[in-house]
């Protein structure tokens, strides 16, 4: 809780027209922060600095990622099962739905032992809400798996279950297939009784992009609208035209915008940048539900999540953005190492419970 109060006492405001942000975590960056950026400048960014812009070369590293997240040691105190459900269909297509759902697994009472079975039991219990997890990765790499870190830490803090689905990548498929999965995955909870004035929407990096623009896309075709959204460092433009040139004055140990501009033209494809879906800058936002954005002071996605809440704010949205000085790209993933990410996951599970207490029947009917 100490950690918690430090934020709230040294929190310093970012204006964005006439509104002010909190911009979270406003000390000098701890003594691990310091130390773990620095190996990561060391020894990951020049990894990533090379990342392919080749289909071979991509699914070479998406590879290694993938063993190397077999190695992480899992959390204890959460139990997490694998769905794997055939029903979802589109259009003439039969789509299998694949995933995880995380919830914590706490017995401190007979009841609490079978609160627990129920949840895990998604075809017959009723949640009375969710996390929906979409993990980062550059639309290329990750999966659940490597993100349980933070999807853990959620389904603790809040006390409610999380499903991360296994969204299809690219090079072998191009957006728009991220975001028809993501879709299918709200579908998937609303159909199992999930209430959407239950459900937020999360996810970080190339997740941050998917979670905005599946909540963009469910406001704009009538769905039901989700209580909330949490955007960690959200890559918000993949053209990259804001990252390129927020790239000289960035200290970012660990994102190299011209190897993320090289993932994007793999992540559109053919198609271009053209998708208006893609464009959150340029969304009309209307009648969405809050947010919460969270970003690193000193990574080069900064301007573009700060652009993001600019635009949702002109919009009329309620959003709330916190830069958190000197925090690399998606911190929050080590939340059991660094005092930062440890307060930054308390400031995500304080939103969550907020929205997801507000107002359900005015929320659902929206």
């Amino acid at each position: 809780m100490e950690a918690h109060r430090s934020v709230a006492r040294s929190a310093e405001v970012v204006m964005l027209g006439d509104t002010a942000y909190d911009a979270g975590f406003d000390g000098s960056p701890s003594v691990r922060s310091r130390v773990v950026s620095g190996a990561i400048r060391m020894g990951m960014r020049p990894f990533l600095h090379r990342v392919p812009g080749h289909a071979r070369g991509i699914r070479t590293a998406r590879s290694t990622v993938d063993a190397a997240s077999l190695l992480l040691r899992p959390n204890q105190r959460v139990k997490v099962r694998q769905v794997v459900d055939p029903r979802v269909e589109s259009g003439r297509r039969r789509r299998s739905l694949r995933g995880e759902w995380i919830v914590t697994r706490d017995t401190g009472s007979t009841q609490d032992v079978q609160d627990a079975r129920d949840a895990l039991d998604v075809e017959h219990a009723r949640p009375h809400g969710a996390v929906l997890y979409l993990h980062g990765g550059g639309y290329v790499f990750c999966s659940p798996r490597t993100h349980r870190s933070i999807t853990a830490r959620l389904a603790l803090d809040t006390g409610l279950p999380v499903f991360a689905p296994r969204y299809r990548l690219a090079p072998e498929h191009c957006f728009p297939a991220p975001l028809e999965d993501a879709l299918d995955a709200y579908r998937w909870l609303l159909d199992r009784g999930v209430p959407a004035a239950g459900i937020v929407i999360a996810g970080d990096s190339a997740g941050g992009h998917l979670a905005a623009s599946l909540t963009a896309e469910i406001c704009r075709t009538g769905l039901p609208r989700p209580a909330g959204t949490v955007l960690f460092s959200p890559w918000v433009d993949l053209s990259c035209e804001l990252s390129i040139q927020a790239q000289r004055r960035a200290r970012d140990p660990y994102i190299s915008a011209r190897s993320a501009r090289r993932v994007a033209r793999l992540v559109v494809g053919p198609a271009g940048f053209d998708d208006p879906r893609l464009a959150l800058l340029a969304c009309p936002w209307t009648d969405t539900p809050p947010f919460l954005i969270q970003v690193g002071g000193a990574e080069v996605l900064r301007p573009e999540a700060e652009e993001l809440a600019r635009a949702l704010n002109d919009a009329g949205a309620d959003c709330e953005l916190q830069v958190w000085k000197g925090q690399m790209h998606v911190f929050q993933i080590l939340n059991r190492v660094l005092p930062e990410a440890d307060a930054a996951m308390r400031e995500t599970s304080r939103f969550i419970r907020s929205v997801v207490a507000a107002d359900p029947a005015g929320t659902e009917a929206a």
